[in-house]
């Protein structure tokens, strides 16, 4: 009998590592919990600790004082635990779940460390773009997607040389606001815009999602995991989010992945790679799946997309100034103190106001990030990233 493998769960206590939990609880013969982390969430650290006894925890964004009171392991704190226990030799694998810019140094560590990491923190690839390319080279590490659509797509590759691909085409949900016209736009609040038709997420990624914002991070990831021109990557909108993306090869036949949308399946694959292993999820039908249809993306009325494409283009710090200006700008439209069409306004704004440079280091990242932070922030006070502010 093989022993169990090991694995950190960054992230453990928001939605992904709570699915990723879920997939170990179904092969514990295969993986065991050794490591979770969570940023400011001592309570819910504290019950998944009793739950799963693992070797220890790491509590990033917290000091001594604020360990849970139920487990009475090793408990560790800061964000240079963080990143030890992404690369600690004893753990083969790495489930980073982090959300944002947060979750690029894991990222780096797990990669570099020589570890098959499985990202769910697809910004840490976006704005870390040849950072991380490097890392997994010179490290020897395995990067495996966890995001539904680029899962997809290794699947569909099956070992097959990119040379040989004519495109790949990601799949959209639509979001919340598929069917909205655009002079409706100005009335979005948050709860709608959290209110996704087929995916459960967190809030961040949520918004994401209705704003297209996520889409445009997947093409860019896309980009970087496959090698592929930005013009041989595609996007349609399919509302039963069942097909996950496409691969057409160059002599004009095309492979498609689907399944339910859970992202338990991905997740589990990310863990197994290339091995499929069993489940409990419920057989595909694609009779009751019937009929699956597909549309076109409303790209002038999401600007966000197209921002993020064009960041992406460019290159460089570009993507990193994208990412952070959408999140200061998605946590302002959560708060109230943005409305929906400010989303773009920030971003743009704040996209026109940097020069794009290439990427020196880390710590030029670090710079970049906290820049545009700065300028987004200014910005959501402006008149102009306060239109379509939804609040009375």
């Amino acid at each position: 009998m093989s022993i169990p493998r090991s694995v950190a769960v960054l992230g453990a206590t928001g939605s992904i590592g709570g699915s990723t939990l879920n997939v170990i609880s179904r092969h514990p013969e295969r993986f065991r919990v050794a490591v979770l982390t969570a940023g400011r969430r001592a309570d819910a650290l504290d019950q998944l600790a009793m739950r799963w006894n693992p070797d220890y925890v790491v509590l990033a964004g917290a000091a001594n004082s604020t360990a849970g009171p139920g487990w009475q392991g090793d408990w560790r704190f800061g964000s240079e635990a963080m990143g030890l226990a992404a690369a600690d030799p004893a753990i083969p694998i790495v489930v980073n779940a982090l959300v944002g810019f947060a979750g690029l140094e894991s990222t780096l560590a797990a990669l570099g460390a020589g570890k098959q990491l499985a990202l769910a923190n697809k910004e840490s690839l976006v704005v870390g773009g040849d950072l991380v390319l490097e890392a997994a080279a010179t490290g020897g590490g395995d990067l495996i997607p966890v995001d539904s659509e680029h899962s997809a797509i290794l699947q569909c590759l099956g070992g097959r040389p990119t040379s040989e691909v004519h495109r790949v085409i990601l799949t959209a949900s639509g979001g919340p606001f598929r069917e909205w016209p655009a002079s409706r736009f100005a009335s979005i609040r948050p709860e709608d815009a959290l209110a996704h038709p087929t995916w459960s997420m967190g809030d961040k990624i949520t918004v994401d999602s209705a704003t297209l914002a996520n889409k445009a991070l997947e093409v860019i990831e896309a980009h970087l995991l496959f090698g592929l021109d930005f013009d041989a990557i595609d996007v349609v909108v399919h509302p039963a989010s069942i097909v996950h993306s496409m691969v057409e090869f160059n002599d004009g036949s095309t492979v498609s992945q689907l399944g339910h949308p859970t992202m338990e399946i991905p997740i589990q694959y990310a863990l197994s790679a290339p091995e499929h292993l069993p489940n409990e999820f419920r057989s595909f039908d694609p009779v009751e799946a019937s009929p699956l249809e597909f549309e076109r993306l409303r790209r002038e009325d999401f600007p966000m997309f197209e921002l993020g494409v064009e960041a992406g283009r460019s290159g460089g710090t570009a993507p990193a100034v994208y990412n952070a200006a959408n999140e200061v700008a998605v946590r302002a439209f959560l708060d109230g103190g943005l409305g929906f069409l400010g989303i773009p306004d920030v971003v743009e704004t704040v996209l026109s106001s940097m020069p794009t440079t290439p990427v020196e280091s880390l710590e030029h990242l670090v710079e970049v990030d906290a820049e545009a932070r700065s300028r987004s922030r200014e910005s959501v006070g402006t008149p102009l990233a306060t239109r379509g502010d939804s609040t009375p």
